[in-house]
């Protein structure tokens, strides 16, 4: 199905001139100039320039040392929509760069572009979103997203968003969860993550099985889940056309039946069949996952019993390439061996 795109074109009227550069570092302190310049056109003209200039690295550091982030941050408030577009450009443009990610961290841009979030521009709420994703990938980022307090509105932005930004905001979400999830859990993120494994985009179900994965990683989390009755909806996910859609929900699976209440209600699901289809599939990038819940589920009398007559699937595995399915299907097979 056709999705609508998020443009990064600038308005018709906007004069696309650059601004005249010099050669070498006498360039950045004069834009640094002209984006603090009361003229609208000369700012346009300037962070045009800086987008340009920024994909350079050795730019980036010495746009941080020359103070430009304290100049950006003041036009992310620009009533002027193509300031706010080329602002939020040219920062995720030094997102990408490592030098540019920690400059960002620390100059305080993750507060600043917090109220973009309802900005009417499409572009640079997308431009926002990727700056998001791009530092919640280090400790430090996803840190400063749960200490701006973003997490309640990110959750609540997976309703409403284009799929595009939902797609980023479950990115950033998976990295920062890693971290703490109690605020996410109290905004309602496992009701608004359920509706999202039904979602007619496989990156989206995929993303959202796996930001599932990162809350199942945490003690309340696990509670949560089962609680909710995730357990089939992952369930069916296993069954998905879509390779990445199936590792991610067996991985959302594996960590949410450690409990015995998971175990319970993944039994009560009948879910070692379609757990035991993946792991006969050759080609399945899910089967590790497959191999290590199915093993939980062995730990139950009623698991081990149903896995018996399996046994023969893990010992295919036994000489697997990878390292970890052969350990994975040694310990599989020990369990389902064991007698009380």
């Amino acid at each position: 199905m056709a999705t609508p795109r998020i443009s990064a074109y600038l308005p018709p009227d906007v004069d696309p001139t650059k601004a005249a550069l010099a050669f070498g570092r006498r360039a950045l302190p004069k834009l640094n100039e002209e984006l603090q310049a009361p003229e609208l056109l000369t700012q346009q003209r300037a962070l045009m320039a800086l987008c340009d200039l920024v994909h350079d690295p050795e730019k980036v550091y010495q746009a941080i040392a020359l103070g430009f982030l304290d100049s950006l941050k003041t036009l992310l408030v620009h009533q002027d929509q193509t300031v706010r577009q080329k602002t939020t450009e040219v920062l995720s443009v030094m997102a990408l760069h490592s030098i540019g990610r920690e400059g960002l961290i620390r100059s305080g841009v993750i507060s600043a572009l917090t109220g973009l979030l309802d900005d009417p521009v499409d572009i640079c709420r997308k431009n926002t979103h990727q700056i998001f994703d791009m530092l919640a990938k280090l400790p430090e980022g996803a840190g400063g997203v749960l200490r701006a307090g973003l997490i309640p509105p990110l959750v609540l932005k997976l309703r409403t968003e284009l799929e595009e930004i939902q797609e980023l905001i479950l990115e950033t979400l998976s990295n920062c969860l890693r971290v703490e999830v109690s605020e996410a859990l109290a905004a309602g993120a496992i009701t608004v993550l359920k509706e999202k494994l039904s979602h007619p985009s496989a990156a989206i179900r995929s993303k959202a099985a796996w930001v599932l994965l990162e809350i199942s990683s945490h003690a309340e989390g696990k509670i949560a889940v089962c609680k909710e009755e995730l357990i089939p909806a992952l369930l069916s996910l296993l069954e998905d056309t879509e390779p990445e859609v199936q590792v991610s929900s067996a991985g959302a699976l594996m960590f949410a039946i450690v409990t015995p209440q998971g175990r319970s209600s993944a039994m009560g699901a009948e879910a070692i069949p379609p757990l035991l289809s993946l792991v006969a599939e050759e080609t399945s990038k899910a089967r590790l996952n497959a191999i290590k819940t199915l093993t939980l589920l062995a730990e139950l009398p009623e698991g081990r019993q149903a896995l018996l007559d399996h046994r023969d699937t893990f010992q295919r595995w036994l000489d697997d390439p990878s390292e970890a399915v052969q350990r994975a299907a040694e310990i599989a097979i020990a369990v389902i061996d064991w007698k009380p």
